[in-house]
């Protein structure tokens, strides 16, 4: 039986009680201040951007690093927890479907889709899936609690020797708190039954701390037709203790969700009166997801190591293009994905001479790194109302559509191992060279039907350099190019048959080779004012597009991406902040096939945000006001790029007041009230009294409407 509204197992059900008793949203605002023209770390956003810590990481090598701390990312007015990932300049995050899922990401020149070519990371642990049942390289963060994130480290590009499968865009490494500085009490209040609530607390145990973080979230959302009945459950269980000349943090996570979606929806239902804005066409669809997860990392300032064990699961169903595949019983189908994954890294890093080295600034790392993915069933299966066809919900089977319910199923093994080297080179005091490398070998194995079962394997060099030129104590610039790749789902790679209709479909490569160039400058004095600005390109020798409604993937035409970003930050006083973040990306293909165009669907060309914040204090409490906006042009949604969909523009604002053991908080999120669109699509689909063939169109998902937020906190 496959039920929407059925209960995930009751494995948190303390948890619940617990956060439904005792929990408030914590909202950084100022302090005052002994010296009134001093600006305390903890009163402004701090987006540091490679220049402005060298002091603290040697491995920055280009302009399109950055480092965000825990503090600001929960500063912000946010809608979605994905939301986190739009502190990476030219990065913004959507939702086509339901709050439970992943996020779309947009970067550089890539819708990518779940995750597609952007690397994330929690404390050492990868959160891109491979080989995923709803498209390779699927990523959802629903599953971190926003207040237990010590720091946000984000690269794009090619350039690291320590990063490899997903990052041809970038990537982002999320690190948990090691410490508290109080114990939180945190509950958030908002329109259409948003209940959010989340505790913190720490204490010393032995000669570690142990940090335990609960959340506890529903939401309903504003459709209407369809009611989210959101129910996320997350925990956090951290000890951190001394171990040698360094640190062993050991972590325990679980998350639970299930919800009912709201996917997107053809332009014309909505100009016809057939629904409305916020309406929906096919009203059973939704999902469930679980992940537990347990790990260990050991740090210091030589040697850092990792292990992590991960199981995760995700039921889901979706409809897109209505009745045109199936006009009696609707296109509506289930994709589902049971694994378990393990894996871990091991790196030291050395002080490096050479003839050519000056000082003791140089060094080099070499490390290794592997993975495992157990993939009991992924899964697509045609269904209706919840059920797949041949089931009625109470175990008996109808003969004449059960052949028709399983498009694919399959159990796959997908092993990676790595080993990577990179150098950091002090040809001067003010001249650094970076040289890296690294190998990654691929090892797949699919058992399914039997036309579409086998095995695959590959290996792939990438090498890395970069230059960094410290032209005042202000000002560095930077030149960087590196080879990366990103892998192809497994079931791509063995595939010689279209499972839907039975043709036959020459199989993907399992590797797809990625070259990027980049230079910027940095200019900042880490106190008033923080600017970065870089050109950058990237190649990809395919353009890979998993087809999750038909299980295989299509190998399209190699591409060419190229574009400018900027970023800047501002401390006009210890009253006042101010950033903005702009990147303009061009992304073509660089093949020309007869009756395709060369634009690459997708694509955002101009992303911009901007925001301020204002602080008024006196002894240690006081308010902070925030207002942020976000633009995204019109999106590229087909080859010839004909279609030009509405741009998008939001204002968020925030005002909190801090006192100093309890807050309080406002957020208004779309404060405009527009009636944008979080993200467009153009193809064919189906309606009731429509011809066989369909119509096509532009579908999109409806942004949120206005919606009004209210966060009581204390700490203790």
């Amino acid at each position: 039986m496959y039920l929407r509204f059925a209960q995930l197992p009751l494995r948190f059900s303390s948890v619940s009680i617990a956060l439904a008793l005792s929990s408030t949203l914590f909202i950084p605002v100022s302090y005052a201040l002994d010296d009134p023209d001093a600006v305390p770390e903890q009163d402004v956003e701090r987006i540091r951007i490679q220049g402005s810590t060298q002091t603290q990481s040697g491995q920055f090598v280009s302009a399109s690093q950055g480092w965000v701390s825990g503090d600001t990312l929960v500063e912000r007015p946010m809608l979605r927890t994905g939301e986190m990932l739009e502190f990476i300049p030219g990065m913004m995050v959507t939702q086509h479907s339901g709050s439970g899922k992943a996020n779309q990401y947009f970067l550089r020149g890539f819708n990518l889709d779940h995750g597609t070519d952007f690397a994330v990371s929690v404390d050492g642990m990868p959160v891109n899936m491979r080989s995923h049942g709803h498209g390779q390289g699927y990523s959802d963060l629903n599953f971190v609690i926003p207040e237990m994130v010590d720091n946000l480290s984000y690269f794009k590009g090619t350039y690291y020797a320590n990063i490899g499968d997903f990052s041809s865009a970038g990537g982002a490494y999320f690190s948990s708190k090691d410490n508290l500085e109080s114990n939180q009490l945190l509950v958030t209040l908002g329109e259409d039954n948003y209940r959010r609530a989340v505790t913190l607390n720490s204490a010393s145990i032995g000669k570690g701390t142990a940090i335990a973080a609960l959340e506890y979230q529903t939401y309903d959302g504003p459709w209407t037709d369809i009611n989210e009945d959101v129910k996320k459950k997350n925990a956090n269980l951290r000890y951190i203790v001394p171990l040698f000349d360094g640190e062993l943090a050991i972590s325990g996570m679980a998350y639970e969700n299930n919800w009912n979606s709201a996917d997107q929806v053809p332009a014309r239902a909505i100009e016809s009166g057939l629904i409305d804005r916020l309406g929906s066409i096919d009203t059973q669809v939704g999902g469930e997801s679980s992940r537990y997860s347990l790990s260990a990392q050991y740090n210091s300032d030589t040697i850092n190591a990792s292990l992590y064990a991960i199981d995760t699961d995700l039921t889901l169903f979706s409809n897109f293009t209505y009745f045109l595949d199936k006009p009696d019983t609707g296109d509506q189908f289930e994709q589902a994905d049971d694994r378990k994954i393990y894996g871990g890294e091991l790196s030291t890093t050395l002080p490096l001479s050479t003839p050519f080295t000056v000082g003791d600034g140089s060094s080099i790392t070499l490390g290794g790194q592997w993975r495992y993915d157990d993939i009991d069933n992924v899964g697509l299966y045609r269904t209706q109302d919840l059920q797949r066809l041949g089931t009625n919900g109470e175990d008996t089977v109808d003969e004449s559509t059960v052949n028709e319910s399983t498009i694919r199923e399959d159990a796959i093994e997908s092993s990676s191992y790595a080993a990577f080297a990179q150098s950091t080179i002090m040809l001067s005091d003010a001249l650094s060279l970076s040289l890296g490398g690294r190998y990654d070998y691929f090892d797949v194995e699919v058992d399914g039907q039997s036309e579409n079962s086998g095995s695959e394997s590959d290996g792939m060099f990438s090498l890395k350099a970069g230059l960094k030129y410290r032209v005042a104590d202000t000002v560095t610039t930077f030149a960087n190019i590196g080879q990366g790749y990103h892998s192809n789902d497994a079931r791509g790679t063995t595939i010689t048959q279209d499972p839907v209709t039975g043709e036959a479909v020459e199989p993907a490569p399992l590797l797809v080779r990625s070259l990027g160039y980049e230079t910027g400058i940095n200019w900042t004095d880490d106190k008033t004012y923080n600017i970065s600005a870089a050109l950058w390109q990237l190649e990809l020798d395919s353009e890979l597009v998993y087809v999750g409604d038909a299980g295989f993937t299509e190998a399209s035409r190699p591409s060419t991406r190229y574009g400018v970003e900027l970023s800047a930050y501002y401390w006009l006083s210890h009253h006042l902040t101010a950033d903005v973040e702009a990147a303009y990306t061009k992304a073509r293909f660089s093949d020309n096939v007869d009756g395709e165009g060369d634009h690459i669907d997708g694509t955002v060309p101009v992303v911009v945000s901007a925001g301020a914040t204002w602080y008024q204090r006196s002894n240690q409490q006081g308010f902070s006001y925030t207002l942020r906006a976000r633009y995204l042009s019109s999106r590229t949604v087909d080859s010839f790029d004909v279609i030009e969909p509405p741009s998008t523009f939001l204002l968020n604002t925030q005002v909190a007041y801090q006192h100093s053991d309890w807050q309080v908080g406002l957020e208004i999120l779309n404060l405009l009230d527009n009636d944008a669109h979080d993200i467009d699509y153009y193809y064919a689909s189906r309606l009731p009294g429509e011809p066989e063939e369909g119509v096509e169109d532009l579908h999109y998902h409806p942004v949120e409407p206005r919606t009004v937020r209210l966060t009581f906190g204390i700490k203790y």
